[in-house]
């Protein structure tokens, strides 16, 4: 899948649709807060010679939310941002020093609320070449390269569960490698696997319970 029939499902998508988050998987979830936090993430495409990847990182053990997680570039609205996009590729910029300008928007996902209270537009882009990323040391430990073949493959989503307050708690999980993709970023995967499998499919299987 190239970049511009990925472009295009993004806008033939683009229409109002209720928002994605923890509950798709926990229907009696509720946020921890009253008043979700407006944030952005951008879900980085990068073009290389054997087909796309999408970078991650993985968060520093000392961070307050989501320490040692995977994660997306990104992170809250500042009041001084223009939208959701602008905050998406100021906090790429901030988090692995890829320039705005680096960046190609193709289009965006329906939110995602978080259990934590976070209401999350993820941003789908393309980098654009010769770029070099790095972490900035306090939020990001490392940052690696995930094929976007292997997330569009429904066989590599899995449904784990564990207990959280003494209730169980289901979401999703793309073990990778060294590499444990799971919750709010998995979960914001499988909506782009909605809607580029969707394209091709509309009636996509469902992710394999383990």
């Amino acid at each position: 899948m190239d970049l511009d029939r990925i472009a295009q499902c993004l806008i033939d998508a683009a229409q109002p649709v209720a928002d994605r988050g923890d509950a798709d998987l926990n229907p009696d979830m509720v946020p921890l807060r009253d008043t979700l936090i407006p944030a952005s993430v951008l879900i980085p495409l990068v073009p290389r010679p054997e087909g796309l990847s999408v970078i991650l990182t993985k968060r520093t053990s000392h961070m307050k939310d989501h320490a040692g997680q995977i994660a997306f570039p990104g992170g809250r609205r500042d009041p001084g941002d223009r939208d959701e996009i602008e905050t998406a590729l100021r906090e790429t910029e901030e988090e692995i020093a890829v320039p705005r300008d680096k960046v190609r928007v193709l289009g965006r996902l329906a939110s995602y609320v978080t259990r934590t209270g976070y209401h999350v537009t993820p941003v789908v882009g393309a980098l654009l070449p010769p770029i070099d990323p790095r972490p900035e040391p306090f939020e990001v430990d490392e940052i690696f390269e995930v094929p976007l073949a292997f997330l569009l493959n429904r066989a590599n989503h899995q449904r784990h569960s564990r207990m959280v307050s003494g209730i169980s708690r289901s979401f999703y999980a793309m073990p990778f490698g060294d590499y444990y993709i799971w919750g709010a970023t998995a979960g914001m995967i499988v909506s782009l696997v909605d809607i580029l499998d969707c394209a091709a499919d509309p009636e996509p299987s469902r992710a394999q319970s383990i």
